[in-house]
């Protein structure tokens, strides 16, 4: 059995960045996998290492590294995590789906996860759920059968998303937001901390309250 630890670079070096560390670490802790090198960030760092590991650079850096690296985008914000993902253009980084031990996502509920998504401690995911590239699902949030999250959506902790909900493109739900059965959310809408959205919402929209009603649309 090939035990050898792959490398890895977190990309963003702020506080969601220190938990995607420990995230790895905790990974780590049950089965041996990641060599964690260091972070990028386009925001250089007031001390040259974070959390005992260095500073590697800017985003654009990553495009230069001659051998294989696994990468992961420890960014909140789903349209500034667009674009990175956006200008990582090397063939030689790998984006690894990420998932804490505790989590409860098992082969035989047929989910199915994006590259470079994570997945934090105490999340649980039923059964059928499709989640896409770079999503972030935050500590202790569930989601219910049949729900196609899209690529890019950052869920914080202790959403809730019941079944065959359908979130677009770059979704950002508030600490503690509830989306309810059958509900379709459109691409980069921001669903405010304690919302509870009980019908569609259009993209490009803010939504707070219970129910959520709609405050701001920029499109």
């Amino acid at each position: 059995m090939n035990t050898e630890r792959k490398r890895i670079a977190i990309v963003g070096a702020g506080g969601l960045g220190r938990e995607v560390l420990m995230l790895l670490h905790q990974i780590n802790a049950v089965t041996p996998k990641w060599d964690i090198i260091g972070f990028y960030d386009d925001a250089v760092p007031a001390q040259p290492h974070i959390c005992g590991l260095p500073y590697l650079g800017k985003v654009v850096d990553l495009n230069n590294v001659d051998h294989q690296l696994y990468v992961t985008i420890a960014i909140g914000n789903c349209q500034a995590k667009t674009d990175v993902a956006d200008r990582l253009l090397n063939p030689l980084l790998c984006f690894p789906v990420l998932v804490h031990p505790s989590v409860i996502c098992r082969p035989e509920q047929e989910n199915k996860l994006g590259e470079g998504t994570i997945v934090c401690q105490n999340s649980v995911l039923t059964t059928n759920v499709t989640l896409g590239r770079h999503v972030l699902l935050n500590l202790a949030c569930t989601v219910g059968h049949d729900t196609v999250i899209g690529d890019f959506c950052s869920l914080m902790p202790q959403v809730a998303v019941s079944g065959c909900v359908r979130l677009g493109t770059g979704v950002y739900g508030g600490t503690n937001s509830t989306i309810l059965q059958n509900c379709k959310v459109g691409a980069f809408s921001i669903i405010g901390a304690g919302a509870m959205v009980n019908s569609d919402l259009p993209s490009y929209c803010t939504a707070v309250g219970v129910p959520a009603r709609i405050v701001k649309q920029t499109a």
